[in-house]
């Protein structure tokens, strides 16, 4: 069963499950963001680099 949909189709079905979008922002409503936590695609940086730990075994 291969159903093809019209693009009206396709925009209600859109309507039916996702709703009416939100309006959209204004260019003069925009303002930058600024990050203030720190990232986490990377690990931390070692506090004491020259530290040995002792091995578990």
């Amino acid at each position: 069963m291969n159903e093809s949909f019209t693009d009206e189709e396709f925009a209600f079905l859109r309507h039916v499950r996702f709703g009416e979008l939100p309006e959209r922002i204004r260019p003069e409503d925009v303002v930058p963001m600024t990050e203030t936590d720190p990232r986490r695609d990377r690990p931390e940086p070692d506090p004491y680099p020259d530290q040995v730990l002792p091995s578990a075994g």
